[in-house]
C-alpha cells in the first residue's frame, strides 16, 4: 500500500517542491492550500492518510489550531510541523498540541525525509504491533525472530531493515532508490550496488525447499515482495 502524505502549506512554491520530492521517494500526495482544504482532504482521505506535513502560517487560520482538529479525526495520526517559525516558544507549543516532530525553514530535504521515516515507523508500530505477517513469512520486530513456516531464518541488523521495508509494502515495487534511501539513508551512492547484495543475501535465506520464492525482481524497476503461500 502507497504511504500518502498530505502537504498543508500555502506557498506555491513549496508545496509544488515537496509534492515532487515526495512523490519520487514512492509517496503517494495531496496537497492543501488552507484550513478549509486541509479538512476536507483528511475526511476524503480517511484511514488511508499515514502522515501530515504542516505549516503553522496559513491564510485565515494559525497551524497551530488545525493541529488537533487534523488528529481529533485520527488520534494517532503522525503530524509533522515544517514552518518558518524558530522560536522555543512555537516549536513546545506544536510538539505539547500533539505534534511529533517540529522542522524548520529553510531544510535540507534529505533531513525531512529522514523524519518522515522516523515519524512513520513510530505510527506503524503504534498501529500494527510488533510481528509482521505475510502468509507463511512472520518477522517479530521487538526479538528480531524471522520465520518462513517451520524454518527459523537468521538475518544480519542490515537484513532485518531490509524485510520490515518489503514486509510493510508487500506486493508494491520499491525501486533501488527508494530501498537505499529507507534503509541505508542518504550515505550511500545512489550508483552503489549493494541494494542488489542485500537484496540476494536476503532472498538466499528466505527461499526454503518446497517453498515458491517471494521476493521477485521487476525488471527495470526494483523489487517487490509478492505473497505466493
Amino acid at each position: 500500500m502507497v504511504t500518502q502524505i498530505l502537504v498543508v502549506e500555502d506557498d506555491p512554491r513549496i508545496a509544488a517542491f515537496l509534492s515532487r520530492g515526495l512523490a519520487a521517494e514512492g509517496y503517494a500526495v495531496s496537497v492543501a492550500g488552507d484550513e478549509g482544504q486541509a479538512l476536507a482532504l483528511s475526511a476524503e482521505l480517511g484511514e488511508d492518510l499515514s502522515l501530515v506535513l504542516l505549516d503553522l502560517n496559513l491564510p485565515g487560520t494559525d497551524g497551530m489550531a488545525l493541529l488537533p482538529k487534523l488528529r481529533a479525526r485520527q488520534t494517532r495520526l503522525p503530524v509533522l510541523i515544517v514552518t518558518a517559525r524558530q522560536s522555543t516558544t512555537d516549536k513546545v507549543a506544536g510538539l505539547d498540541a500533539g505534534a511529533v516532530d517540529y522542522i524548520t525553514k529553510p531544510f535540507a530535504f534529505d533531513e525531512l525525509l529522514a523524519r518522515i521515516r522516523a515519524a512513520l515507523r513510530t505510527s506503524e508500530h503504534e498501529q500494527t504491533g510488533t510481528v509482521l505477517t505475510v502468509e507463511d513469512l512472520t518477522f517479530d520486530l521487538v526479538s528480531k525472530e524471522v520465520r518462513r513456516g517451520e524454518y527459523a531464518i537468521e538475518l544480519s541488523p542490515r537484513e532485518w531493515s531490509l524485510l520490515e521495508i518489503f514486509m510493510r509494502n508487500p506486493t508494491q515495487i520499491l525501486s533501488r532508490v527508494q530501498i537505499l534511501n529507507r534503509v541505508w539513508d542518504y550515505g550511500f551512492d545512489p550508483s552503489s550496488n549493494i541494494v542488489d547484495v542485500y537484496v540476494g543475501y536476503l532472498r538466499r535465506k528466505l527461499n526454503r525447499p518446497g517453498l515458491a520464492p517471494m521476493i521477485q525482481t521487476v525488471r527495470g524497476a526494483g523489487y517487490r515482495l509478492v505473497p505466493r503461500g
